[in-house]
């Protein structure tokens, strides 16, 4: 195999090791996303907690400060002494506590009353997003704010107001949001960390296995050792390298069929010239049998000169096939009933041979095609229709053989049939139609045939198909279409 060879195969990239390697590679991707997305999730959960734990502290002022006002209020004292006022306030945290009753309001202890206060809240009529946007604001932008809090004591129709700053409940928030920014890092790292074990042990090691076996496999594809061993298993994964190893086989299998060929064809060019004269000889040596006056060589001398054009025919025919392309058709308007007839007379039917060929091709229709091109085309399928037909038959088989040509117009594209009545397609050379050394019908053929004329057909930019008929035989259908006429070409023909 060429040294070359494996330049298409090999891989731009290795995997990388350690911890750089780590968070280049899949598994390192899918860690770091894990961790935003549980922070995420966590952000999400946030927002409501910090809502809910800024009322839950606002209540527990108002349930304080309720306490000590029932009590207050119990006493039945015009004015509260002011020690006892300010260690009221104190305890409740607040500058000033109001008790509402009876449609009555009474101040129930008071200091460095303020002016005004920035925010009121009620805390019975507070919804759930004017909660969460009450959090963020004082989280945010609180902290040297007086606000106004109240709300209903218990089931009575009594209610608490408390003037106070946020200073401290803006300090609690903040507590409680550094905890849960601690817990919600904890949890992260310990889901992250799970998630990653889980998937780098379900998928991304054998991802891993995949690639190193891919790469491995890019370096010698010829050596069986590199071909990956698939495990058993019916997951995803496991079919993925199942398939791989499949494919990589098949692979292997082809490259090697390839340089068989590559060498089969080097061998025939070299033997090719050579081939070439041994032949070259041995047809001057038949053209001089053709004068002997013998029966006996007269009736053999053509048949083996037919033998021997076969023999140059078929050299050049393997030798054209290993060409990089066919030439591009000179394309001219062709008489097909003329180019049939020289096909025929080249195949030279014996008369004894019981084989019938029919032209069935008016003599005016033109195909607009490369003439040569069309002549190996025709000639390639009628060959083989007559190698069909010389097939031994059942012993008292009186099936008629025939080789029938025929071709009509149908508007710009001609239409070609070429029908026989032989044995048919076997099953393998159909599956195997156009596909060189595996497509012949016939046993030690090559399929070159059919494989040349396919690529000349679509040269023309036309089709060619093997076609069904209700009787026996192959019946093989070409279409070629004219060329599209340039405007310049219309012009020059006016």
């Amino acid at each position: 195999m060429p040294e070359n060879a494996e330049a298409p195969l090999a891989c731009h990239g290795r995997l990388k090791p350690g911890l750089r390697g780590l968070f280049a590679g899949l598994s390192g991707k899918l860690l770091l996303l894990t961790v935003v997305f549980v922070m995420l999730a966590e952000v999400l959960i946030f927002v409501p907690s910090i809502s809910t734990m800024r009322l839950r502290w606002l209540q527990d002022r108002l349930n304080t400060a309720a306490a000590a006002g029932i009590v207050i209020d119990g006493l039945q004292v015009s004015d509260l002494p002011r020690g006892l006022q300010d260690d009221t306030l104190v305890a409740t945290g607040t500058r000033a506590i109001v008790l509402r009753k009876d449609g009555t309001s009474r101040l129930l202890a008071a200091s460095d009353m303020p002016d005004a206060v920035d925010g009121q809240y009620n805390l019975a009529e507070t919804t759930s997003w004017g909660s969460i946007c009450d959090a963020l604001d004082t989280l945010v932008f609180g902290g040297n704010r007086i606000i106004r809090v109240y709300g209903p004591i218990g089931d009575s129709a009594m209610t608490i107001e408390l003037v106070m700053s946020d200073a401290s409940l803006r300090r609690a928030m903040l507590t409680y949001s550094g905890n849960m920014l601690a817990v919600s890092v904890l949890i992260s790292l310990i889901t992250a960390t799970l998630i990653f074990f889980a998937i780098n042990r379900l998928l991304i090691r054998p991802i891993r296995g995949l690639t190193l076996s891919m790469q491995d496999f890019s370096q010698a594809p010829e050596d069986p050792a590199r071909i990956m061993a698939a495990g058993p298993g019916r997951d995803e994964l496991a079919l993925a390298g199942q398939h791989l190893a499949a494919m990589q086989a098949h692979l292997q299998r082809t490259l090697k069929q390839q340089k068989n060929l590559a060498d089969l064809g080097l061998a025939v060019s070299k033997i090719n010239h050579d081939m070439r004269n041994i032949l070259a000889s041995a047809q001057l040596m038949s053209d001089r049998l053709v004068d002997v006056d013998d029966p006996m060589v007269k009736r053999f001398a053509p048949k083996l000169l037919r033998t021997i054009d076969r023999a140059v025919g078929y050299t050049s025919e393997v030798l054209a096939y290993g060409q990089a392309s066919e030439a591009e058709p000179r394309r001219k308007p062709v008489p097909l009933a003329a180019l049939v007839q020289e096909v025929r007379e080249l195949l030279a039917i014996e008369a004894d041979a019981g084989i019938e060929f029919v032209e069935s091709i008016s003599a005016d229709l033109m195909v607009d095609a490369d003439g040569e091109q069309l002549f190996r085309i025709v000639h390639n399928l009628c060959r083989n229709a007559h190698q069909a037909l010389l097939a031994p038959r059942a012993t008292g088989s009186s099936e008629l053989r025939r080789i029938t040509v025929s071709a009509q117009r149908f508007g710009s594209v001609v239409s070609i049939d070429i029908d026989d009545t032989g044995p048919g397609m076997p099953a393998k050379a159909r599956e195997n139609l156009f596909s060189a050394f595996k497509g012949s019908a016939r046993s030690g053929g090559t399929g070159l045939g059919l494989v040349i004329a396919r690529e000349l057909v679509l040269a023309h930019g036309g089709t060619i198909a093997l076609a069904e008929k209700p009787g026996p035989g192959t019946l093989f259908r070409i279409e070629i279409p004219d060329r599209p006429v340039s405007l310049q070409d219309y012009r020059a023909r006016a």
